[in-house]
């Protein structure tokens, strides 16, 4: 080969083209002040080769703005509400896993003492793997504090939850907490329930009464009612307890979302519904430039 770049081999897509960038930003200026005779094809590669040993891993943990804003509102929530001997509630989702990291950085460099709580199978091997101490309700029934993610949440904090199928558990665990702490990103933050996130409202059901759960909600309320299908395995999502979710999609913009709520539960079959109901304390939102938005039930901004 004539050309030096095809000997620069990454595991990771996105991080070959930013090392390539990088590559680029080297070799086109050098290119430009040496001469062919003394910037030969073997001098290319061994810039090539340096790049290799010491920037991959460097390119390769480059976040995007998007992961970035949920490791910075997860980082101020475990920074700011967890303390030594506090019990805490962890909740489920991709933003967690910044705070579950967080959290075991503070407990070996501070010496802290704490429990936590998993709201799902997620989270407990999130503890786990983060050698963590793991509790349950049986033996701490009262948490200090709950930190768990959100799919959206309104101007009212009003919150949907439950797209990653854990939101009896993390109800559950959230109403066992002095305080609910939800860290998400800028694209989670809306004016009302639904603006931005399209994917429905979970409500996990008990298999045998989907159907008939599924038509009670659709002729109530309008919009759609799916039963949420499996990607890795043939048929519908099954929960950590063994029931469906069902997704109420193309929901029409309603006043008040707790008799809505209080209908859906009251329903024959309906365990629990995605809609945490001004839970939370307060809301951190990640934003694309670094920054923090704060929401809290007093403000609603």
């Amino acid at each position: 080969h004539t050309n030096p770049y095809v000997y620069f081999s990454m595991n990771s897509h996105s991080a070959t083209k930013k090392v390539e960038y990088c590559r680029h930003i080297v070799l086109t200026p050098l290119n430009n002040m040496f001469t062919t005779a003394t910037w030969d094809f073997q001098m290319q590669k061994s810039v090539c080769n340096i790049l290799t040993s010491i920037s991959i891993k460097r390119f390769s943990n480059m976040l995007s703005p998007l992961e970035a804003a949920k490791q910075t509102a997860a980082h101020k929530a475990i920074n700011k509400h967890v303390e030594n001997n506090f019990v805490l509630g962890i909740g489920s989702g991709s933003t967690i896993v910044y705070a579950v990291k967080r959290l075991a950085e503070r407990v070996a460099k501070e010496n802290l003492e704490v429990v936590c709580i998993p709201t799902s199978f997620q989270a407990k091997q999130l503890i786990v793997k983060h050698g963590l101490k793991l509790g349950s309700l049986d033996t701490h029934p009262i948490l200090d504090v709950c930190i768990d993610g959100a799919d959206e949440v309104d101007a009212n904090l009003n919150i949907i939850k439950g797209g990653g199928a854990c939101l009896l558990e993390e109800k559950i665990i959230a109403s066992c907490a002095n305080g609910l702490v939800i860290i998400a990103d800028y694209t989670k933050n809306s004016t009302k329930l639904g603006d931005q996130y399209k994917k429905g409202i979970p409500i996990e059901v008990v298999p045998m009464s989907y159907v008939p759960v599924r038509n009670k909600i659709r002729n109530t309320f309008g919009g759609e009612v799916n039963l949420r299908m499996a990607v890795a395995k043939a048929g519908p999502v099954i929960t950590d307890n063994g029931n469906f979710i069902l997704d109420w999609v193309n929901f029409k913009q309603l006043d008040d979302w707790k008799e809505v709520n209080t209908a859906i539960r009251m329903i024959p079959g309906v365990v629990e519904t995605g809609l945490f109901l001004q839970m939370a304390k307060i809301v951190y939102f990640g934003q694309a430039d670094g920054t923090i938005k704060e929401q809290t039930a007093k403000d609603g901004h």
